[in-house]
């Protein structure tokens, strides 16, 4: 045979030192017992007569007869360390949930002293010794007791004097009974004193202490009353006259006003040609005719080089409502022009108001703005602008040709 190899593998197979995968339930079990030399064993493993002995060494009587115990090829398995907690778990061990209990009712009866023994309760208890005397309350002194004066004897009580017959009485007519008054009703109440609304009164000035005395020269000051007079004639006052110059100042600022042409505003000239002094005579009269309290009248027809053409006419005068005046304005220029619907725009002025809406004339578009205020009206016709610069543009021209009077 053979001799092993230093170093070589155990019989199964399996490398010494190097630990195999295995479940650590089977690392757990206990290794199986020795196995006799008289029963067969598995032709891969060698037995122990196989095995080789080391010369010079003397085999003992106890080696001989058991067997060497088979090699599992397995190491100790640490005890499992304990499982971490969960993320969000508690670290504290969960208490176990507690059982219900039942309305005590429906439990049994369970006795305290069941199996206590209770003989001993029945013995004598030791007598204890007699408490020593204690000293008696000394009793109060005897006194005389004050029996009184003696009473007087006491004789047959006489007896009451016979009392005389009564003489018969003469029946009197019954008087009817006078009917009872009623019951006084109960005094009213005095009523409060009526207090001003809003005024309270104010609590009593503090009483001196009783040991004070007023230092020398002291002369007492009385205490002055609020005056409300003065505020409540300011507030009329503010009420009467800031109200009217309130509404008033515009009808100021804008009346009285004069009208009058100029030659020239920025890059519009005023044309002096017959058949544009004749529109204006025309368009004037007009003014005339419509607004007949007017106090001066004015009419032109202006033009830049560009081909531009606006006419512009108005007048001055008083006028209470200047929102309806230029509203009508513009509904008497409606089927010269054929306008739309009117637009309002904003002035930027308080007490002026204006009007602008989109009509043909002489088969052109154009632009009919009207400007109303106090003291004055400006119409104005334009072509080629828009609304908004038409409505800008009747602005500087009612800048240049209306001045109010100084």
């Amino acid at each position: 045979m053979p001799e092993p190899q230093t170093g070589a593998g155990p019989a199964d197979g399996n490398t010494p030192g190097a630990e195999p995968d295995r479940d650590p339930a089977a690392a757990d079990e206990p290794t199986s017992p020795p196995v006799p030399s008289d029963q067969p064993e598995p032709s891969a493993q060698p037995t122990a007569a196989d095995q080789p002995e080391p010369s010079g060494q003397p085999e003992s009587t106890a080696t001989a007869d058991v067997p060497a115990p088979r090699w599992s090829g397995s190491a100790p398995v640490p005890p499992p360390s304990p499982r971490r907690p969960a993320w969000g778990e508690s670290a504290e061990p969960t208490p176990p949930q507690a059982v219900p209990v039942g309305p005590p009712e429906h439990q049994t009866p369970v006795d305290p002293w069941a199996g206590v023994d209770t003989g001993g309760w029945d013995l004598p208890s030791a007598e204890l010794p007699p408490l020593p005397p204690t000293m008696p309350y000394p009793s109060p002194p005897s006194t005389r007791q004050w029996s009184g004066p003696p009473a007087p004897p006491v004789g047959p009580h006489p007896l009451p004097p016979q009392a005389a017959p009564v003489p018969p009485q003469a029946a009197r007519p019954t008087m009817p009974s006078r009917p009872m008054s009623p019951p006084a009703p109960p005094p009213t109440p005095a009523r409060p004193p009526k207090q001003r609304r809003g005024r309270r009164s104010s609590p009593p000035p503090p009483a001196p202490p009783p040991d004070w005395q007023a230092p020398k020269g002291y002369v007492p000051v009385p205490v002055r009353r609020r005056r409300r007079w003065p505020w409540l004639l300011l507030l009329t006052l503010a009420c009467c006259c800031g109200c009217p110059a309130y509404y008033g100042f515009p009808v100021s600022a804008q009346y009285p006003a004069r009208a009058a042409l100029p030659v020239q505003i920025e890059d519009l000239s005023l044309r002096q040609d017959s058949r544009s002094a004749e529109t204006a005579k025309q368009l004037e009269n007009e003014v005339r005719q419509e607004h007949w309290l007017a106090e001066d009248t004015f009419a032109g027809v202006y033009s830049t080089n560009s081909g531009k053409r606006v006419t512009v006419f108005g007048g001055t005068g008083f006028r209470l409502s200047p929102e309806s005046d230029a509203e009508a304005e513009i509904s008497r220029l409606t089927d010269r022009y054929a306008l739309n619907a009117p637009e309002t725009v904003d002035t930027g002025v308080r007490g002026r108001h204006e009007r602008c809406a989109v009509g043909r004339a002489d088969g052109s578009d154009v632009v009919v703005c009207t400007s109303v205020d106090h003291g004055s009206i400006a119409t104005g016709v334009f072509t080629r602008l828009s609304v908004g610069d038409s409505a800008t543009l009747l602005n500087t021209l009612r800048a240049q040709i209306v001045q109010p009077k100084g």
